[in-house]
């Protein structure tokens, strides 16, 4: 036998076999958030990244220029191309855009028997808004049928309508969130102050809400800090991770995300997935 034909043959077809989400999100024309971020941070889980993009824009370091919604049945068609070929073990949402199309992602999540992890993207790093408020409102439904949804102080405040400012308040609005149907609810303490980022974990059945404490690095370069969170969550449920230590893990591994983070652009710059602090 020669060389070439031993099993370290380099012409071998040697496949491997990972899990596989689905991310129904936005598309970033600056790279950093959005489905951008979604695939890269499946990839450095060993998931295998799909999409359906909801809409795409035009947007970079300094902001959101242009925002334009794909048409809703062609958004179902891209979700029923993936769900009926791959075998999808977790679901992830970002930004949903318009009424219409939140309202055809809850039907798809109210349908899929596997976990979904709702982020509800409304309003970019840069302070542009990225939901119309018909598509807020909207939103009951799906949180309804969310495994865990991911809102940042200032949606949480909107989607539980009271003010999110403090540790204590984020409690509550975790608490709203699980009590409106959702089984575990993250309120993100980014956006809250304090020299540590305290995020806070709901979940149903369990008495009292968790908090999840991280350092917090000094920059203002976070663009896709909760695209690359919920992805990592999402990633860490199709690989067979339970719920609360998925949440940890991946809140932990955002430091690294954060502080190694890319000097690109004239403007903040954007998280980076692959470099996470595990």
């Amino acid at each position: 036998m020669t060389e070439r034909d031993s099993d370290d043959d380099p012409r071998d077809y040697d496949p491997i076999e990972p899990p596989v989400a689905l991310a129904i999100a936005g598309s970033d024309s600056g790279g950093g958030a959005g489905i951008q971020a979604d695939l890269k941070t499946m990839t450095v889980h060993g998931v295998f990244g799909t999409s359906a993009i909801t809409a795409t824009t035009a947007q970079n370091t300094r902001g959101v220029s242009d925002v334009a919604p794909v048409d809703v049945e062609h958004l179902e068609r891209q979700c029923e191309a993936v769900l009926e070929d791959f075998d999808v073990a977790a679901v992830k949402t970002g930004m949903l855009a318009t009424a219409g199309i939140v309202e055809a992602v809850t039907e798809r999540a109210r349908e899929y028997e596997g976990p979904v992890v709702v982020d509800p993207v409304m309003v970019a790093a840069t302070g542009d808004r990225l939901l119309s408020e018909s598509a807020e409102e909207a939103y009951e439904g799906l949180i309804a049928e969310a495994t865990l949804v991911t809102p940042n102080a200032d949606e949480a405040a909107v989607l539980t309508d009271r003010d999110v400012d403090d540790v204590e308040s984020a409690a509550d609005a975790a608490r709203d969130l699980v009590a409106a149907g959702a089984d575990a609810a993250l309120v993100k303490g980014g956006h809250l102050g304090g020299d540590r980022i305290v995020d806070t974990l709901a979940i149903a059945d369990e008495p009292d809400p968790i908090r999840i404490e991280s350092p917090r690095v000094e920059t203002d370069a976070t663009h896709g800090s909760g695209c690359t969170l919920s992805s990592a969550v999402a990633a860490r449920l199709a690989r067979g991770e339970t719920l609360r230590p998925a949440v940890e893990a991946a809140t932990r591994e955002m430091t690294g995300a954060v502080r190694h983070g890319y000097d690109v652009g004239e403007g903040p710059g954007a998280v980076n997935p692959t470099r996470l602090d595990r």
